[in-house]
């Protein structure tokens, strides 16, 4: 009965912080730059199992509430299978069996959620903990414009020994100290040099829907633009995670004329 009551008390936890999106670009980015898979590593399974992750977390959690402690991986992915789908159920069961039931289950519940980690596991994102990257000609193109421009953040990249699955972190600090940005996944890669490039449109305020309503103008003033290219999620404390390169630079945005 402890058992249970200390595993139900720690996915209130653990539900309180699977809120983090991922991979979904706030409606002024907009990634131009399509993934040269020739180039990538592996099976390209990586992305949909990311896209799942997220989801068949919180549902794992809320089995473990609703079911209490269970005897094996086959039973609690047995069940995630019913609530959401084949593939989401093998992808778990893969994961937990990686590790064992009771790792499985505390990394989940006590660990900062991490979908790229969670594929690694369940060995459906490639990971190369010799890899690097270094930004080739970090910038934001061009420097200044009034409002409506659409900026270019130049996040390409070498890699010498090839990359581990990875996360590329955009954040953007406005004059008032407001920070807005996205993640973007990079799947694994082969030795090279790879075109990546955010547009920023300043059309309107961040993440208005000019079809859902009135928005205002995107705010003038100077910005500066931090990126950082991870192997893993950036900021991730589990295995096979670390930063490859820091990118850092300004735009200004004018009024309108």
């Amino acid at each position: 009965m402890y058992k249970v009551l200390t595993a139900i008390l720690l996915v209130f936890i653990g539900v309180s912080s699977a809120t983090r999106s991922f991979n979904t670009p706030a409606n002024n980015l907009q990634r131009l730059t399509s993934d040269n898979r020739d180039k990538n590593v592996g099976v390209d399974l990586c992305p949909t199992c990311i896209d799942e992750a997220v989801s068949a977390i919180n549902v794992i959690l809320n089995v473990i509430l609703d079911e209490g402690i269970l005897g094996t991986c086959g039973d609690l992915c047995g069940i995630v299978a019913n609530k959401t789908s084949k593939f989401v159920g093998e992808v778990c069961d893969i994961a937990c069996d990686a590790v064992g039931l009771d790792e499985f289950i505390r990394l989940i519940i006590t660990v900062d959620l991490d979908p790229i980690w969670y594929c690694e596991m369940a060995k459906m994102c490639e990971i190369n903990d010799s890899g690097d990257a270094k930004f080739t000609n970090f910038g934001v193109y061009p420097n200044t414009g009034p409002q409506g421009t659409t900026f270019i953040i130049d996040c390409s990249y070498k890699t010498i020994n090839g990359t581990g699955t990875s996360m590329l972190t955009l954040n953007i600090v406005d004059s008032h100290n407001e920070t807005s940005g996205n993640d973007f996944l990079v799947e694994a890669k082969k030795p090279g040099t790879y075109p990546e490039k955010i547009a920023l449109k300043t059309v309107s305020a961040w993440n208005c829907d000019p079809v859902k309503g009135v928005c205002d103008d995107f705010p003038v003033g100077t910005y500066n633009v931090t990126a950082l290219l991870c192997n893993g999620e950036c900021g991730s404390h589990h295995p096979h995670s670390g930063t490859y390169d820091v990118g850092q630079a300004q735009f200004t945005v004018t009024k309108k004329k």
